[in-house]
């Protein structure tokens, strides 16, 4: 059955509601823009030029260091646009001293458009169009280059890719979007390839190390471009890939619907994204290749060393997948889903069974030497690229009596026993670190109406 789905970036039109699905993506476009907040009022940054360490002297208010926008105008020629035909963008910090010839690259999220409508109505935002791009934006989280905050890639080559495509970065195709409305140019893919063919010019190719990273949208991204980006290096050169908040699962909602699986349906068939999904799973799954889109899928074929970090309680899908408005007749679930705290031990029992498909979907995938994780217990969504959000701060979440930007590095520099790290929290609410953060929930900006939220993101 055919669904409508209104770009989360502008209003509905005129005596027109949004549809419960529309809301979902409206509130996810609202999340990967309050991720982007710190980026744009300021964080702390330095240009200090030291050898990475895990515990560096903390500095006290370092400066904002805002990173200019570089927009690909030359990939044009090779079809590698933003769904409006505007060249595609990124903003790039040089590293600095030990760091000069590391490279850290992370894709941004922002959810995804999977109809000619949806998709045709992200081209006046920041979304589908590089015109609507922020020009600066200060680096924060796993990108600041203040080492009290990020100690371990604070020296880094640090690239934030802008998302214009409505795909993860994967589609190759165009779309009429109707009369007189012009073409949607599906050319996620391109992007990727431009971007990176002109960060090798830059000086990736030659990188001592390199990192790929993504939040959301940007974390499927990760997963579904990280062989590729291995491939571009010799191999003894380390390589690895991280993904924040982008294993999302093929999971039924209350009434025993799965969004996500519609969602996903919709940009597969669209946006033409099958070159860059495993062959085997194509193979397998010849009537519909949907099934390949999934991170539980795609980890099976990536060879490279890769951490999921996610939280099995993820606020995003807590809201949208398992309980959307349509499923949840029950009033107790709003608070619920705004906040993990609200949630009555039956609710509680619904979202630890959502805990456990996530996990069970990690450990099938699992080969046994390249994936690794980090699944917490708090009420989150993307946990590596504000400071606000657990990284590295006072009030971040612990594993193990280890933060995540701990076990990032230890991960990625061999600081841990093992190559493989794989620890999951227990169930909510024994971790005492998750409970004493703000509900995320507050990100979707719940008091206000689709129709405010869609106007705050314009306006932002």
């Amino acid at each position: 059955m055919a669904t409508e789905l209104r770009s989360p970036l502008l209003p509905p039109p005129p005596q027109r509601r949004l549809s419960p699905r529309a809301a979902a993506w409206a509130a996810l476009a609202v999340s990967a823009t309050v991720l982007l907040l710190p980026f744009l009022i300021g964080s702390r940054s330095t240009t200090t030029s030291t050898s990475s360490t895990r515990h560096p002297r903390p500095r006290s208010s370092p400066p904002s260091n805002p990173v200019e926008l570089t927009l690909l105008t030359a990939a044009s020629d090779k079809g590698a646009v933003c769904l409006d035909g505007s060249p595609p963008g990124y903003h790039l910090q040089a590293g600095s001293g030990a760091g000069s010839g590391s490279w850290l690259i992370h894709l941004m999220g922002g959810g995804w458009c999977d109809t000619v409508r949806s998709c045709s109505d992200r081209r006046t935002t920041y979304l589908g169009s590089s015109l609507f791009m922020q020009k600066v934006m200060d680096f924060t989280g796993i990108l600041s280059n203040d080492p009290a905050q990020n100690p371990d890639f604070y020296s880094w080559n640090r690239v934030f890719v802008r998302y214009c495509d409505g795909a993860s970065f994967s589609g190759d195709s165009q779309r009429e979007a109707g009369p007189g409305n012009g073409t949607l140019f599906f050319r996620g893919l391109r992007i990727w390839e431009a971007v990176l063919d002109e960060l090798m010019h830059k000086g990736l190719a030659h990188s001592k190390q390199a990192l790929l990273t993504g939040c959301s949208a940007g974390g499927l991204a990760t997963l579904l471009h990280c062989d590729d980006f291995r491939a571009r290096f010799p191999p003894e050169v380390p390589v690895k890939c991280l993904s924040d908040a982008g294993f999302f699962v093929d999971a039924k909602d209350l009434s025993g619907q799965r969004s996500m699986r519609s969602v996903y349906s919709g940009v597969v068939h669209l946006q033409n994204v099958t070159k860059v999904l495993p062959k085997d799973c194509l193979l397998a799954n010849k009537d519909d290749p949907t099934q390949c889109f999934f991170p539980a899928e795609l980890v099976k074929s990536i060879s490279t060393p890769t951490l999921i970090v996610n939280s099995a309680y993820d606020s995003w899908q807590v809201r949208f997948v398992v309980a959307p408005d349509r499923s949840s007749p029950d009033e107790s679930w709003r608070g619920c889903r705004d906040d993990v705290r609200r949630c009555n031990s039956s609710q509680i029992q619904v979202l630890n069974a959502f805990r456990k498909t996530m996990v069970d979907d990690l450990v099938e995938a699992a080969d046994g030497t390249n994936s690794s994780w980090f699944i917490d217990s708090c009420f989150t969504h993307c946990q590596t690229i504000f400071d606000s959000s657990g990284w590295n701060s006072a009030a971040a979440p612990r594993i193990g009596n280890k933060t995540l930007t701990e076990v990032i590095g230890d991960w990625y520099f061999g600081r841990s026993p093992s190559p493989v790290v794989r620890q999951v929290g227990c169930e909510y609410p024994c971790n005492p670190t998750c409970n004493r953060q703000p509900p995320v929930a507050g990100f979707y900006n719940k008091a206000l109406p689709p129709r405010e939220q869609a106007n705050i993101l314009v306006l932002g």
